[in-house]
This record gives structure tokens, sequence and C-alpha cells, in this order.
């Protein structure tokens, strides 16, 4: 069973940065697509980004200028620069251990806890 363990979240002023990570175990190889999702209160769960082993990324439009996911191995990271009150929600780190790279929540089976960023002043 992989354990998928958030961290990084916080309260942070409008332009300020977080560094999301995600830290993984009870699995020895290497985790196919890993994924950053978040969720606002009262809204539906959304993709942010994936990456996969071999360097394979892919980011939501309306952040890719500001967000920054990174992977070495079973260790994902989100670094979110200019964040705006838009970007509160909770953020989640999923991982899947084989199959096509998607954003699709569905497609993931191991999700961790989550941690919430909250944009304000």
């Amino acid at each position: 069973q992989v354990q998928l363990v958030e961290s990084g979240g916080g309260l942070v002023e409008p332009g300020g940065s977080l560094r999301l990570s995600c830290t993984t175990s009870g699995h020895s190889s290497t985790l196919k697509s890993m994924a950053w999702f978040r969720q606002a209160s009262g809204k539906e769960r959304e993709y942010v980004s994936v990456a996969t082993p071999g360097g394979g990324r892919i980011i939501k439009l309306s952040v890719k200028d500001r967000f920054t996911i990174s992977r070495d191995n079973n260790t994902v990271w989100l670094q979110m620069n200019s964040l705006e009150p838009e970007d509160t929600a909770r953020y989640f780190c999923a991982a899947r251990l084989a199959g096509p790279t998607t954003t699709n929540p569905d497609d993931y089976p191991f999700w961790g806890k989550g941690t919430p960023v909250t944009v304000s002043s």
C-alpha cells in the first residue's frame, strides 16, 4: 500500500510563495504518475500538475507561469509563486502505479490527506 504525506501548506499573503512536498512510503519501485490536485471549499477537486518518472510534466494552464512541479524518484514538490487568493484550497498529492499520464483524479488510487493553502492579506 502506498502512503503519501503532504507538507508545506500554510497562510501566505497574495504575491507570496509556498513549496509543497509529498513524500511516499510503502512502495519500493518507482511510481508512475505523481500529481498535485487541489480542492477549494464548495468546489470539485481539480488537477494542478502531473509529473512522470521520465520527466514528463503537465501543468494546469491557469497556473503554468506561477507553479512548477518537480520530482525525484517518489518524492514530488510543487513550487508556487505569485500566489493569488484564488489559489486557496486544500492541496493533495496523488499517485498511480501504472497506466498513461492522466489528469483525471479518478485514475489515481493513492492519495494523501492534503495540506491547506490559504492566500489572504
